[in-house]
Order: C-alpha cells, then structure tokens, then sequence
C-alpha cells in the first residue's frame, strides 16, 4: 500500500455499499454508485492492463430493528423503495427462516438488501481511480496539504478577496512549505478537511470564515475466526445496538465492531486499538445477536478515521458559501468510500457547469452549515 494513503479512511474502512438510508440524497448516491461498481471496467479499466477486480461480495446488509425502532426502519424502507431500491421487510419469524443463527427474540422487524448491497476491496477501488486518472495524463503528486492562503486586504479588490489564492504544500522529507498557486480548490481531505478549511485567511466581508464541522472520529475495526459462525449467505449486519459484522472471504472469519456512544469518543492522536472495547462493548453484543460468537477468537484489529460532520451527520457537498473558488466534498461519516463515485460526479459537474443533473444534491451544500439547517441521516452506523 502506498505510505501517502496509509492513515486515509478509504483504505482503513470495512468496504461496505448500501442503499438502506433514511435521506433520499443519500440513496440517490448509493445506486448511482452501485451501477458504476457493477460496470467499473466501462469507466476504469486501462488499455495494456489487467481489468478491474472490486472483489464485491453481494450478500446485502441486515439492519436489525427493536420494537422502539421498527416505525424508524418501515419508513426507511419504504422511502428506499420509492427511490428504487430494492430492500425487503422481515418479519422476526420470517428472519429466523432466513438465518437461522440469528437470535430474534427482541428484533421487531429486519430489512433486507436484495440486490446492489454488500461489500467490496477498498484499496482495489481506490487504486482502479489513481490508475485511470494518471492514464489520462494527470499528475500525481504526494504531498501535504498545510494551509490555504487567501488575498491580502490591499492586494485585490473586496469582491476578489473571498477565494483562495495558494494552497501550502509540503513534500515529502522536506521541512519547507511550497505555495501552489491555484484557480479552483476542492477540499476532499477527509477527516482532515475542516481542520485544513480553518486555515484560510480571508478577511471576509461580514465577517470571520465559518467553521466547517468535519472532524476525525476514530473507529476500531475488529476480525475475528469462528468455525461455528454463519456461513456463506451471511450478510452484513447492523443491530439494534450498533454493533455490525460481516463475513470476510469464506475460512470462518469475520470483521465488525461498534461506534461508541456520543461523549465517550476516544483519542484521535493516534490508530492505537482499544481490545478492551472489544471485550467490554462489542462481544457481549455480537454473542447475544450470534450464540455461536460466543467462542470467537480475536485475530486481529485496526483502526481508522470517520470524517465525521458534528453539525448533522451527513455529507457536505457543494460550493463554499464563503470562498468562491472553493468546492467541498467531505463529511459523509461512515459512508463516503460508498458514495465516492457519485459524489465525484456531482461534484465535476458543480465545477464544470454550476449545476448537478445527474443527482440533485442540493441540499447537501455547504450553506446549509452556514445557515444553521441540519439534514439528518438516521441511518449512521
């Protein structure tokens, strides 16, 4: 793996695509990007080289509801279904026919992906896009993203000044920083996006530059072996607790973990793993909704970063409603590796057009974040 992607949330995260959300912008995403999966060799492949191999697997996710989240889940899947999603309702007896392994006792209703859900290779995907970029004849240039630097007072007119002007480039093993001169910026930094937005240093009309609310929250993913565990038709699995898991490839093993309650979030300083959540928080869980987990055996773990939108969970998408040359994709919390290839084409067609008409993402601007008007996604995991 390339060490510039080593801590990027793309290649740390589990892989998973869904359409089972409770906005329709963020359904619309995910079949845009369902298609483009389904037909990556159409728009991906290079001549002279190999084709494209996602190893997706198709088992759909199972997202498990208790009586106190039923109407939530119901709703949910009927909007799916309005957007063309192909998503069934279980009953917990039907559940049980289905899956036998599953303990149903305090599951009120279940909803199933039947078709364009389950789970992928990130780096695979990833590397398909540099590829295919650099065989078109882009540069690809490692380095670090510091600061953005925006006109001084007196050196451009007032309606000139709320754009940036460079972006702060360090290179690697150089301690100095390069200035990049630049005419359209596109902050897709992940994690790390709100945190390099703050630099820009426009004395802006009306006032101080807001905040953009995307910040790094550390998750732990977890695998496990257990010979006794679900079989080949094991989806991935989401339930009433928060915990999830799926299958990884076909020896019995398997991966998943929990996001912890709001306020006991831990250190983003580093990708140290916490076992003891683990043991503490996620076992009991994934043993209560699986008996056979019970005898799981840790094999391994890593972690990584959501870039985590604190304003409302949800993906931020569109022109800066302050720097007029500055266009921000980020803070889709846990579901932006899904969302990438949709996501990037509203975006090209933002630049290029100033309009996106293959997906009305509009109320996924940034101004709504300026504005104070949350879009909530119910279904984070």
């Amino acid at each position: 793996m390339c060490s510039a992607y080593s801590q990027a949330s793309t290649v740390l995260s589990v892989g998973g695509i869904r359409q089972q959300f409770s906005l329709p912008e963020n359904i619309r995403l995910s079949l845009f990007s369902a298609a483009f999966l389904r037909n990556i060799n159409d728009y991906l492949w290079v001549p002279n080289e190999p084709p494209v191999d996602l190893q997706f697997q198709p088992s759909g996710y199972l997202f498990l509801a208790s009586q106190r989240g039923a109407a939530t889940l119901e709703a949910g899947v009927k909007l799916q279904r309005e957007e063309g999603a192909k998503v069934a309702l279980l009953s917990p007896s039907q559940l049980k026919a289905k899956f036998p392994w599953i303990n149903t006792e305090d599951v009120a209703v279940a909803s199933y992906g039947l078709e364009n859900e389950g789970w992928f290779d990130p780096w695979s995907l990833l590397n398909a896009f540099r590829r295919k970029a650099m065989s078109l004849g882009v540069l690809s240039c490692v380095g670090e993203a510091k600061s953005f630097i925006t006109p001084a007072e007196d050196e451009m007119p007032l309606m000139a000044r709320d754009r940036v002007k460079y972006v702060n480039v360090r290179l690697p093993d150089s301690p100095e920083q390069q200035p990049v001169a630049c005419a359209i910026v596109v902050i897709a930094a992940g994690a790390w996006s709100g945190k390099l937005l703050a630099t820009a240093t426009a004395r802006l009309p009306g006032g101080s530059l807001a905040p953009l609310p995307i910040q790094p929250r550390k998750r732990y993913v977890y695998m496990w072996h257990c010979p006794d565990g679900p079989g080949l038709e094991c989806p991935f699995l989401i339930d009433t607790s928060g915990a999830y898991f799926r299958r990884e490839g076909i020896a019995g093993n398997f991966l998943g973990g929990m996001s912890p309650p709001e306020g006991d979030e831990p250190d983003t300083g580093d990708l140290e793993v916490d076992h003891d959540f683990f043991q503490e928080q996620v076992w009991p869980r994934l043993a209560h909704r699986v008996p056979p987990f019970q005898t799981l055996k840790v094999r391994s773990s890593w972690a990584g970063y959501y870039d985590y939108n604190t304003f409302d969970q949800n993906g931020v998408l569109g022109r800066h409603p302050q720097l007029q040359n500055v266009f921000v994709v980020g803070g889709f919390s846990g579901h932006g590796l899904q969302q990438a290839p949709a996501a990037g084409r509203a975006a090209a067609e933002l630049l290029l057009h100033g309009r996106c008409s293959t997906i009305d993402v509009g109320r996924l601007a940034p101004g709504r974040l300026l504005h104070g008007e949350p879009l909530r996604e119910a279904a984070i995991v």
